[in-house]
């Protein structure tokens, strides 16, 4: 970690390195200056990671969580055939291991879908905050309750959505997550996947995503060109996807 000529950390005097952690936290309630000072010195250190580099692995215990900066991530299942299966995707302003605090041992690996630039959050750390500052924590918390919210919207729309129905909610679902930390414009925004890794998070083939893309741009609901998704038509992609985004609990009100 780089320090200046007094010692103190570049890091922990750099505000912009926490600014999505704590617009996404304001999203839920609001946060006296306190509370954001404390967010903007958690972070002990940055870590770069390369693409598809495991920040997490499957049975690691780690003793810090990990921030997502910049970058999209992934968690992700291999079952004993080598096949995998993605459980979340996570963008900006992400903790993508924060539940590990509590459950220790994980049961899942995190991967960089794309470079990406991590903070790291000792444990010790986010127990002080539990102790010393309970509101903060009941936001973090929110935070672990809506990673499990989307979990719950997955498993319904890979169990009882059509394929069209399933992509169209995904791509619902990351656009509300990146606009709400600023990353859209207008209804424009960057998906660095794969059809592959696509594939992997909807559990269908490769040639089965080819074909729902070109389905979802017949019907004038997105364009895709390279990384940059534009919803043409943000009603419509909402009705086929049946998307309610409560389950990001995108308001603010006292936790």
């Amino acid at each position: 970690m780089r320090q200046d000529a007094s010692g103190t950390s570049i890091l922990r005097r750099n505000p912009i390195l926490n600014s999505l952690l704590i617009r996404k936290l304001e999203q839920y309630d609001r946060l006296p200056d306190e509370e954001r000072q404390v967010l903007e010195r958690m972070v002990a250190r940055t870590a770069v990671v390369s693409k598809g580099e495991d920040m997490v692995r499957e049975g690691d215990r780690p003793t810090e969580s990990t921030i997502l900066l910049t970058g999209f991530a992934a968690r992700y299942n291999l079952l004993r055939d080598g096949k995998r299966q993605i459980t979340a995707i996570h963008v900006p302003g992400d903790f993508v291991d924060l539940h590990s605090f509590l459950t220790k041992k994980m049961d899942h690996a995190v991967v960089a879908i794309t470079p990406c630039t991590t903070g790291m959050v000792p444990h010790e750390t986010i127990r002080g905050i539990s102790e010393t500052h309970p509101h903060l924590a009941r936001l973090l918390g929110v935070s672990i309750a809506v990673d499990a919210a989307a979990h719950r919207q997955w498993i319904v729309a890979m169990g009882r959505q059509s394929a069209l129905e399933h992509t169209a909610h995904l791509l619902c679902e990351l656009f509300v997550r990146l606009q709400s930390v600023g990353l859209t414009t207008d209804h424009s925004f960057k998906v660095p996947l794969t059809q592959a890794e696509l594939g992997d998070a909807l559990g269908l083939s490769t040639v089965h995503v080819n074909r729902v893309l070109q389905d979802l741009r017949r019907d004038g609901l997105i364009t895709w060109r390279g990384e940059t998704v534009v919803i043409e038509d943000w009603p419509g992609l909402q009705q086929l996807a049946d998307f309610d985004p409560t389950f990001l609990s995108l308001e603010v009100e006292p936790r």
